[in-house]
């Protein structure tokens, strides 16, 4: 017998679909304890028994989130499994040059069998270091306390956007998000632009180490300015990214050890930092016109300026803002919220706590709780969170490979724009169908998620249980008479629990 009767699926898509536009009943403010369940939803990565029975109001909560830490401790369980991992037991640097080295031999090889084992080895290696990483970044997902920096660190991600599939990117994207993304995902915005424009996995997927004086590359020049800052149409023309680009020329990926030879005069100015390179030689030092400014020839303080100014930018305030609010208020946001959160952002220098702050603070925040719906990695990862509240997968396998499957899978957007923020793009009823299956798995059994990734391990027991004293108390009185009606026709508990995390209240966050 299927865990859930066919003929509910139908009309659980289309309750879904309506979800998305907030037109079933639920969608009103939540008050009192709800409002913790529904701050949760939206502050963290999904609400939990545990969770919502240690909240002490939205303004205590709200504020211990934003103060909270990149280093903020993991259960043990989740830690061991991050401390076991090639990627945080090896520098970046090391894997990188390692992997090189295996690509370098196997293309060395003549024999064709011998070549493409060696390749199909060096692939296996760097997928392995990418579902590391991946992995990595579920398990703080799933059970970090600093539920708010882990979401900033999805969204910072998505909106410095590079695919691991790219070259050698699969063994530097750990580091990406670790290094570059995380310390600063609730910091000041200037250290978070340049951060991403020192690590390799940028300069590579945006092909900025091919930029040289005499060979331009625009590539990421456009993007900072299109995606990373001001947005399309906020006033720079495509001047501005020609010259930025000439300020970005000798920005690039060095492997090797030792330091490429340039003139006396230009040693001075050589930068190396693990592989980070800025190579003089290959610098344009010409002076440059950048948004009104000129910037005289001299090495890579002009990437500095540049990146101050693009920072300062009234038009980076008012991009960065639009899309903060967009993930975190729902599409279309007030035009009046954007503005305020912009002026926080001019005054405050860039401090995304602060920007944040005044988003959290608004009237338009409050009245969106319960009514934006989640995309595919919220509805994953609170689907885990809520089914079992603190227990520790030992496979992140099967939630990776839901994220595929929904079509928001971790490093693999292919162009540099990210993932949509708004709705339209996961309300489909193919997608909606999907997650019905997903939630299937997730509410009949264990999904493979207690079944630690090595031969010969055995599945250990997990028997989801969603009707507790959470939903009892709170959950259920925020459902639509249709949801209690469809609950209603369960025929067994795992049953229910799917139907239950296919309603379109736990959609929406």
């Amino acid at each position: 017998m299927p865990l859930c009767p066919p003929a509910l699926l139908p009309s659980f898509l289309r309750l879904g679909a309506l979800a998305s536009l907030g037109l079933l009943a639920g969608a009103a403010p939540p008050e009192g304890a709800t409002r913790d369940v529904a701050l949760l939803d939206r502050v963290t990565w999904g609400a939990t028994p545990s969770a919502v029975a240690a909240a002490r109001g939205g303004s205590d909560l709200i504020e211990a989130q934003l103060r909270l830490g990149p280093d903020a401790p993991l259960p043990a369980a989740a830690q061991a499994q991050i401390d076991a991992m090639e990627i945080a037991r090896t520098p970046m640097a090391a894997l990188v040059v390692n992997a090189d080295a295996e690509n370098r031999a196997a293309n060395a090889l003549t024999d064709p069998d011998q070549k493409k084992a060696a390749r199909d080895a060096y692939n296996k290696h760097l997928t392995a270091l990418a579902t590391e990483a991946a992995t990595r970044s579920i398990l703080r997902d799933l059970y970090s306390p600093a539920q708010l920096r882990e979401q900033m660190t999805w969204f910072w991600f998505n909106q410095f956007n590079v695919q691991a599939a790219k070259r050698d990117i699969r063994a530097m994207v750990g580091d990406y998000e670790e290094q570059a993304i995380r310390p600063h995902a609730l910091g000041r915005y200037r250290d978070l632009l340049e951060a991403t424009l020192r690590h390799p996995a940028m300069l590579r997927y945006l092909d900025n180490d091919q930029n040289a004086v005499g060979h331009i590359n625009e590539n990421y020049a456009r993007e900072i300015m299109e995606l990373h800052s001001m947005g399309v149409g906020s006033g720079y023309t495509q001047k501005d990214v020609q010259e930025l680009a000439r300020i970005l020329t000798g920005v690039g990926v060095d492997l090797k050890p030792d330091p490429p030879r340039v003139r006396p005069a230009l040693q001075p100015l050589l930068v190396r930092a693990g592989l980070f390179e800025f190579n003089p030689a290959r610098h344009d030092f010409g002076d440059k016109v950048f948004l009104g400014h000129r910037i005289k020839g001299s090495g890579f303080d002009e990437v500095e300026q540049a990146l101050d100014l693009i920072a300062a930018a009234p038009a980076t305030a008012q991009h960065v803002s639009a899309r903060l609010a967009t993930y975190f208020v729902g599409d279309a946001p007030p035009s009046t919220l954007v503005a305020a959160m912009a002026t926080t952002f001019r005054r405050s220098h860039g401090d995304i706590a602060a920007v944040l702050g005044t988003l959290f603070r608004s009237r338009a925040f409050a009245a969106s709780l319960g009514t934006a719906f989640k995309d595919p990695i919220h509805y994953a990862v609170s689907a885990v969170r809520m089914t079992y509240d603190g227990r520790v997968i030992a496979n992140a396998g099967p939630i990776l490979g839901w994220l595929n499957r929904m079509g928001e899978g971790l490093y693999a957007h292919e162009t540099p724009d990210g993932y949509p923020l708004t709705s339209a793009a996961w309300t489909g009823p193919g997608q909606l169908g999907v997650r019905f299956e997903i939630a299937r798995q997730i509410g009949g059994s264990s999904a493979g998620l207690f079944k630690p990734p090595v031969p010969g391990a055995s599945d250990q027991p997990a028997f989801p249980q969603l009707q507790n004293a959470l939903y009892f108390d709170i959950l259920q009185h925020r459902l639509s008479a249709p949801t209690h009606a469809a609950l209603a026709q369960a025929v067994s508990p795992q049953d229910w629990n799917a139907l239950f995390l296919s309603s379109p209240e736990f959609m929406r966050r």
